[in-house]
């Protein structure tokens, strides 16, 4: 799939931005971070930019520098409120931009992850998604007491021992997806009769049993919530490697990678491909998005000096899976140009400075690309599905579909 003209930009949000000494500036509001007006007021930013989306982080620990322990730093944002509580907050205030928070499927079942997004959907009219994140922290695991992981630094996770643990945890991500999906379908659409006069709220045959047996979940179903409105809301995923391009290959709708330029993005990209075809998804649309820290500025000395100020109250330098750009919109719009004519479809862009760099991709960055007749200048869909062009998937277990599924649910080639 070659992109299109147009691209399609997200935002992620995350404290007071992705630069941890970012609380510090003037307009981060750190006294405001654990309310909703201040994650609201984020929100109907990246709305009045007419992005498609935002994305919460979340987790089951206190931010830390180290992978394996936490850090005990004080100088720096620790704790985040709900992303899923957050997005259904912000929901009644928005009407355009998608919300998608994040969720650690390692610990959370399936079942109440399906409701929880399903929920957000009929919050939202049809604009909820979920961005799937796996863990292997043995912290976290303590939180719940069902699992012991060993302690695994980020040098052992290079091993093939250290491999072989994230695969097993990426596979049952795919799982917990493949759980979600069907109990999102579990339902058909026309289930709820409502019907007064014959006493009848839903048809019981039209309520499924999803009878999933996997290594990892035995789910009965069905949910106890109806289809969502977009049928399928969006599932999206971060990969840095081939073991979480598969997970996205295979269960997501959006895929977040981190190309440092055109030719490692071609490269990842057509290893996606090659994926979603071996996944047997070849004729699906499935957007990989660059993700990118963004420190922006009118002129990119002054970006360059903010990101050094920040690195010198931080102590150190920051460091980022992603590529680190800074400097003016009209230079961030020619990368993100030539990175999508590498083969992105999109990009979500991290904010250093929430309160800073937000505005400066919506009232910047935005403009600058529509110029260019690059981005879009009104929304045209009433859904995140509708935004990214994807359509409404037909209910599995819809008798117009049986016909062209096996018992199991596969798709009769």
């Amino acid at each position: 799939m070659s992109p299109s003209p147009s691209l399609h930009l997200a935002v992620a949000l995350d404290g007071t931005g992705w630069h941890p000494a970012s609380w510090r500036e003037q307009v981060a509001r750190p006294r405001d971070l654990f309310t909703a007006g201040y994650w609201a007021d984020l929100v109907a930013e990246a709305e009045r930019g007419l992005l498609d989306f935002v994305t919460f982080e979340d987790g089951l620990g206190l931010q830390s520098t180290h992978y394996d322990e936490l850090d005990g730093r004080t100088d720096q944002v620790r704790g985040r409120l709900d992303a899923v509580l957050i997005a259904s907050r912000i929901a009644p205030l928005t009407r355009h931009i998608g919300l998608v928070p994040t969720v650690i499927t390692t610990h959370t079942e399936p079942f109440h992850i399906s409701k929880a997004i399903a929920t957000l959907d009929y919050v939202s009219n049809g604009r909820a998604g979920l961005r799937v994140q796996i863990t292997a922290r043995p912290h976290e695991a303590d939180h719940f007491g069902r699992r012991t992981f060993p302690p695994l630094s980020s040098e052992e996770l290079r091993t093939p021992a250290g491999q072989q643990r994230l695969t097993d945890l990426f596979d049952e991500a795919a799982d917990c997806v493949e759980v979600v999906r069907r109990l999102w379908d579990s339902w058909e659409d026309d289930a709820e009769i409502r019907d007064v006069a014959t006493g009848r709220f839903i048809d019981r045959d039209k309520l499924h049993y999803i009878d999933f047996e996997g290594k990892y979940f035995s789910v009965k179903g069905p949910s106890i919530t109806p289809r969502p409105p977009q049928g399928q809301p969006l599932v999206t995923a971060l990969a840095h490697q081939t073991v979480p391009y598969r997970l996205v290959a295979r269960q997501a709708d959006v895929g977040y990678v981190t190309p440092h330029d055109a030719e490692q993005a071609r490269a990842i990209v057509a290893e996606i491909r090659a994926e979603q075809e071996a996944a047997g998804r070849a004729g699906e649309l499935l957007h990989v998005f660059g993700d990118l820290v963004v420190f922006l500025d009118a002129e990119q000395a002054a970006a360059e000096d903010r990101r050094a100020r920040l690195d010198a109250l931080a102590g150190e330098p920051y460091t980022s899976d992603a590529r680190i750009f800074a400097g003016t919109p009209a230079q961030l719009a020619d990368l993100l140009q030539e990175l999508h004519s590498a083969g992105l479809t999109g990009f979500r862009l991290r904010p250093a400075v929430a309160g800073h760099d937000l505005p400066a991709i919506t009232r910047g960055l935005v403009p600058e690309l529509q110029r260019r007749d690059a981005f879009r200048t009104a929304y045209e869909a009433d859904t995140l599905r509708g935004l990214l062009g994807l359509t409404r998937p037909v209910n599995r277990y819809s008798p117009r579909l049986s016909a062209f599924l096996e018992p199991g649910g596969t798709p009769i080639a």
